[in-house]
């Protein structure tokens, strides 16, 4: 069995800051393997309230170093060593999560570090095994210049996340053959902000890639206003491709998309 769970929608810092929608990332569970993507604030909250324990984790993934995709990463490790008792989970991150670099530091505390059996800093194109699943790097170009995408190649179904990115022929080159596409969409229409997508730009890649199910999410206050459900709605009506905009709280069953059938959505889309 697997799961796609949605621990918070939240894009830019006014949305995450005022709590309009939750920001604690997002969590695939395939087997027994649960991989928690881009744990920002309130990661803990949320994953209660959902029924998802963190303890679980194989693999903490982060796309880069903004507070609103890794706040939360050094007490996710916490709960899944439970305070280092058992030193147990993979770390899977751009460097600038990891490493120091010009004008910032790394979020991941040295005392953190030593709490996880292994810590892979990720770099485009690096692939990377975990038991049946196989994770690539995708491009990214985004304001954290070792920002990266995911790429989940699971038994049944292939999932991309794209994390912060604007749209380059790169990126829809490497998400083809994706069934699941969850893009970060902060901004609605053609009204895109620097290295970010906004509705047409997620039309033109769901259009290249032909995924069989796309999730919108990382809202800004803009999209909240113009109302994420819409601009699914318009982006279906455009493409073709089944889109939903993803809320907190949003459970989907990922395997049957990877097949000639449908598997249902369950919760708010």
């Amino acid at each position: 069995m697997a799961s796609i769970i949605f621990l918070g929608t939240a894009g830019s810092s006014a949305v995450v800051s005022k709590q309009l929608r939750s920001s604690g990332g997002i969590i695939l569970q395939v087997g027994d393997l649960q991989f928690h993507i881009d744990p920002g604030p309130g990661a803990l909250n949320k994953a209660k309230e959902y029924g998802v324990n963190l303890h679980y984790n194989t693999a903490i993934l982060v796309s880069h170093n903004h507070v609103n995709h890794c706040n939360d990463l050094n007490v996710v490790i916490d709960a899944m060593t439970h305070g280092g008792i058992e030193q147990r989970g993979i770390i899977l991150a751009s460097k600038s999560v990891i490493q120091p670099l010009e004008e910032s530091h790394p979020f991941l505390t040295r005392h953190h570090q030593n709490l996880v059996e292994k810590i892979i800093p990720m770099e485009k194109n690096h692939k990377v095994g975990v038991e049946l699943v196989e994770i690539n790097a995708l491009s990214a170009e985004h304001t954290d210049p070792t920002a990266i995408g995911f790429k989940f190649f699971c038994p049944k179904f292939t999932l991309s996340y794209t994390g912060d990115t604007k749209l380059t022929p790169k990126l829809i080159e490497e998400l083809n053959g994706t069934d699941i596409l969850i893009l970060n969409v902060p901004y609605p229409g053609e009204k895109g902000v620097g290295l970010n997508l906004d509705t047409s730009f997620a039309i033109k890649i769901i259009s290249a890639v032909r995924p069989k199910l796309a999730i919108l999410t990382h809202f800004s206050l803009e999209m909240l206003k113009a109302d994420p459900l819409q601009e699914a709605r318009e982006i279906q009506r455009i493409t073709g491709i089944q889109t939903i905009a993803a809320r907190d709280g949003l459970m989907v069953s990922p395997e049957g998309y990877g097949q000639e059938y449908r598997s249902p959505v369950r919760g708010y889309y």
